[in-house]
């Protein structure tokens, strides 16, 4: 059986990795977003089960008691955290795993599962994000002003992924994440549950 592999791919806010993530699994097979639980509120256009799992706050701290999360982080005001049954699940399918979360949430899932590859996506400038934030048209200058501040203290932990990705030119970006995803793979690890008959036939 082909066992999928875990991506762990963390971004400052506004860097513009649901978007890449988004066009990623829309591009590439047999790789899927593990949809994580928050106590956040939804926002315009988002759906339940889709974008996140949105539940209370009560519902999220049973959850922890029970010990279902994989990771899980506050951040913000909010809790956020990846359920371990869906990911073994889809790994177990065969599929490409990607979680979406912060630098405290890798560090986690490092300790738990070492052979998961981890990917963090840089703005091109502070100016840049500054910009990206304000255009989103969602939160006020003061809440700009916290995610500008938090972005330094995610972007100080870079060096514990074990790829870094810089979002200026999206299709550029874009182009760099399937790299990463194809090159692995294409190991032998991999390469040998898939090629297995015609190693057979060769080598007969």
């Amino acid at each position: 059986m082909n066992i999928g592999k875990l991506y762990i791919i963390s971004a400052p806010s506004g860097a513009g990795k649901t978007s890449l993530v988004k066009q990623l699994v829309a591009d590439l097979d047999d790789l899927t977003v593990s949809v994580s639980h928050t106590t956040r509120q939804m926002r315009p256009g988002e759906a339940h089960g889709q974008d996140y799992y949105f539940v209370s706050v009560a519902d999220f701290q049973a959850m922890q008691e029970q010990q279902a999360f994989l990771e899980h982080a506050q951040v913000f005001d909010n809790f956020y955290g990846t359920a371990q049954q869906t990911v073994e699940e889809n790994l177990k399918q065969g599929l490409d795993v990607i979680l979406e979360i912060d630098w405290q949430g890798a560090e986690q899932i490092k300790k738990l599962l070492p052979d998961s590859l981890s990917i963090f996506i840089l703005p091109p400038s502070t100016e840049v994000l500054l910009q990206r934030l304000r255009n989103r048209g969602q939160d006020g200058e003061e809440i700009i002003a916290r995610r500008m501040r938090d972005a330094v203290t995610e972007i100080r932990h870079h060096d514990e992924f074990d790829y870094l990705v810089v979002n200026d030119d999206f299709a550029l970006a874009l182009t760099e994440l399937k790299s990463i995803i194809i090159a692995n793979r294409l190991t032998r690890q991999r390469q040998l549950h898939n090629l297995r008959p015609l190693l057979a036939s060769l080598l007969s």
